[in-house]
């Protein structure tokens, strides 16, 4: 070995290449951003009225993985439309999660929904909006209250489907099966995106 190539083999061991080092950056500010992302639920728990503490950290926590979780399984649909087989058993595991978790949220919600719609001597929220942001209360909360209830309704669905016809909804026999399910997870992706901001819109304008 020479010199010049021991040299070289030194500087390679020492500095990680440049495609190492890309690769590295990506992944670690991935990882920092969906950390961040997934924080955001936790500002509740510096809010001064004791509901958003309780209702609106526990609320917004399960509405954000639930959201999370149903856009991930909505974007492998594109692929698994096109005949994708070897993501269909990821598919099948993560649109079982996404709609236990979205029952959860629903729940939760639920359960935040009640103290939405206490009286205004309560201070509930959907009576200030109707006083003073109608047009909050008519298109974004109605939106909201219906719009993330397709998401459960529609993963049972999906789910039943995937499990049921297993690999065989590949098959060009079940073509239309299989395309259905694929529309359908994108339309639990799109509902459940929709129910997170419409979500964080209204309790930005009013909390619990």
């Amino acid at each position: 070995m020479t010199i010049e190539s021991f040299e070289e083999t030194s500087i390679e061991r020492e500095f990680p290449k440049q495609l190492d080092l890309a690769q590295v950056c990506i992944y670690g500010l991935s990882i920092l951003s969906a950390g961040i992302f997934l924080f955001l639920p936790f500002f509740n728990l510096l809010h001064p009225s004791p509901w958003q503490r309780s209702m609106g950290a526990i609320h917004g926590f399960g509405s954000l993985l639930a959201t999370v979780v149903a856009v991930y399984t909505g974007h492998l649909a594109f692929p698994l439309l096109r005949g994708s087989a070897k993501i269909l058993p990821q598919v099948r595991t993560l649109t079982f999660w996404a709609t236990s978790i979205a029952f959860l949220a629903i729940a939760t919600g639920n359960w935040a929904y009640m103290r939405y719609r206490a009286d205004a001597e309560f201070g509930g929220a959907r009576a200030w909006l109707k006083e003073n942001s109608p047009l909050a209360q008519y298109v974004l909360m109605e939106y909201h209250e219906f719009s993330v209830l397709f998401t459960l309704p529609i993963g049972v669905a999906c789910t039943w489907i995937l499990w049921t016809y297993g690999d065989a909804i590949l098959d060009k026999k079940h073509r239309v099966v299989l395309s259905a399910t694929c529309v359908a997870l994108m339309g639990l992706m799109f509902f459940a995106m929709g129910g997170l901001v419409t979500g964080l819109g209204i309790a930005k304008i009013r909390a619990l």
